[in-house]
């Protein structure tokens, strides 16, 4: 498959809008990337980012591994619209041994039983769906990162009633067990941030915390 094993291999199985995007980002990035698909025009106009494109018809676990999936660090299935496939496809790919599995699902119903096998799952038309909500929901969001637990990193533009104030004036520890990581504004991104900082207003501010932390402290905005 690969002339030398690079430092970490990459397949996407299924070229849909998610996973054709991916596939390319991953192959842009510098990475070794396998891309599996039935549409060979799809394969056609990827072979341009990776000479490791498959017309398959079969998913089986021959055919992957005749492929190289195995040699992957990281399989990627993205087909959750044929969740017979998707399902068997993740358990061919996980039998083969490849490290770490992310399969795509469009419903609950589908992730518990991919979760099951043991591949990591992701909704992106739901994902997608909660984002856009939390940016129409609050005037300040600008983007956020789910963590573990119930916890987010988001980021927030400092609203008029803020404008002036130092970190330590706002008492986002003390009245909301928030903290700030970062401030950003045309002049870059401070990491280093102080009590004394003073922020303006259109500046963002980076907070991390508990997930209803944060909608409290927006609230009070």
């Amino acid at each position: 498959m690969f002339k030398k094993k690079p430092e970490k291999a990459y397949a996407v199985i299924g070229l849909g809008r998610f996973g054709e995007d991916l596939a390319i980002m991953l192959a842009e990035s510098g990475k070794e990337v396998i891309v599996a698909d039935r549409d060979e025009n799809k394969i056609k106009e990827m072979r341009q980012y990776t000479e490791y494109a498959f017309v398959v018809e079969n998913l089986n676990k021959e055919t992957l591994k005749e492929m190289g999936i195995q040699n992957c660090d990281v399989a990627i299935i993205c087909i959750g619209e044929q969740v017979d496939i998707s399902i068997l496809t993740t358990m061919s790919v996980l039998e083969l041994g490849v490290p770490r599995v992310i399969s795509k699902a469009l419903s609950a119903e589908q992730g518990a039983v991919l979760e099951k096998l043991g591949a990591e799952v992701v909704y992106p038309e739901r994902d997608m769906a909660v984002r856009l909500g939390k940016k129409l929901l609050s005037g300040q969001l600008i983007d956020y990162v789910a963590l573990l637990h119930d916890v987010e990193i988001r980021q927030i533009q400092v609203p008029e009633s803020l404008n002036g104030k130092t970190v330590e004036e706002i008492e986002l520890r003390q009245k909301f067990r928030l903290n700030i990581i970062a401030i950003e504004n045309i002049s870059g991104t401070n990491t280093e941030v102080i009590p004394e900082n003073v922020l303006k207003k259109d500046d963002i501010i980076v907070v991390i915390g508990k997930i209803k932390n944060i909608n409290s402290f927006e609230e009070s905005l």
